[in-house]
């Protein structure tokens, strides 16, 4: 009698944290890039964040998308990668602008030094992704060329997905690939901090931000019996996590010595 007395407030609770979790699981993951955005915004420097994190996981996401329609999943998580592929463009939009404005910054301080004030300014060249140069790939002038590039990829691979909706291989492949690739989102800021043997322009804050979400969202795929390939993936962002730590951990007790200043126009920032 006392179990069943108790119904009315633990089914409703139970109710309740459910939906926490959901919630958590929706808009968790995009709570680490607040600060990063804000740290762009604030210092007009884009230099410390790899915008190729912000290609794995619109890749991802758009391959998680696709395997949904072969193999229904929670809800939360489709939802999750919808918010997640919005945040990611808003970075790029954010990173590109600001890219471009210190470029032509640079362009201008470069010829005023010169006491070239007749000369005419150049603006830097306009890249597209339409030029297929590999150099200057993901490395475009103008936000709308990344648009258009995730668009032609969702295209082709929505296509393709479409072709072989019926095969069970190719569903259970196209999975593996869209965790797979989203457990390599912390690689490319792993390796430009290798280059850089520095954490400079990084947000610490998003990168434990990134350790706790992937903590939570390993726990949850594990609890909710999600298919095999979310808990793997979830595993793998965590180790990638844990390496980002450690370098920042690493470079902050053996700073690199600073190299003699040495004037050249594409380091400088904007004022």
């Amino acid at each position: 009698m006392e179990a069943e007395g108790l119904d009315w407030l633990l089914v409703p609770l139970h109710q309740l944290v459910s939906w926490g979790a959901a919630g958590a699981m929706v808009f968790g993951g995009v709570v680490p890039y607040i600060p990063q955005y804000r740290d762009i915004r604030r210092t007009q420097n884009a230099e410390g964040f790899s915008t190729y994190v912000c290609l794995v996981l619109l890749v991802a996401n758009i391959l998680r998308i696709l395997f949904w329609f072969g193999r229904h999943f929670e809800s939360p998580l489709l939802w999750q990668s919808i918010v997640m592929i919005l945040t990611m463009l808003l970075m790029l939009k954010l990173c590109t602008e600001v890219r471009v404005t210190n470029e032509l910054n640079v362009k201008r301080r470069f010829f005023a030094a010169a006491d070239n004030k007749d000369e005419e300014i150049k603006v830097p060249p306009r890249r597209s992704y339409l030029d297929f140069d590999p150099h200057h790939f993901w490395h475009w002038s103008s936000f709308g060329d990344y648009v258009q590039c995730v668009l032609a990829f969702t295209g082709v691979a929505g296509y393709v997905t479409y072709l072989s909706i019926n095969s069970v291989l190719f569903v259970e492949t196209l999975g593996f690939l869209a965790v797979l690739t989203e457990a390599t989102l912390g690689v490319p800021q792993l390796y430009r901090n290798y280059l850089h043997q520095s954490t400079e322009g990084m947000s610490i804050k998003m990168v434990l931000m990134w350790t706790s979400g992937d903590t939570f969202k390993t726990a949850y795929f594990l609890l909710n019996g999600a298919p095999l390939q979310f808990s793997v993936c979830g595993l793998l962002q965590v180790l990638v996590d844990l390496a980002i730590l450690g370098q920042a951990y690493a470079f902050a007790r053996h700073p690199q010595k600073p190299a003699p200043h040495v004037a050249h126009p594409a380091s400088a920032k904007a004022l």
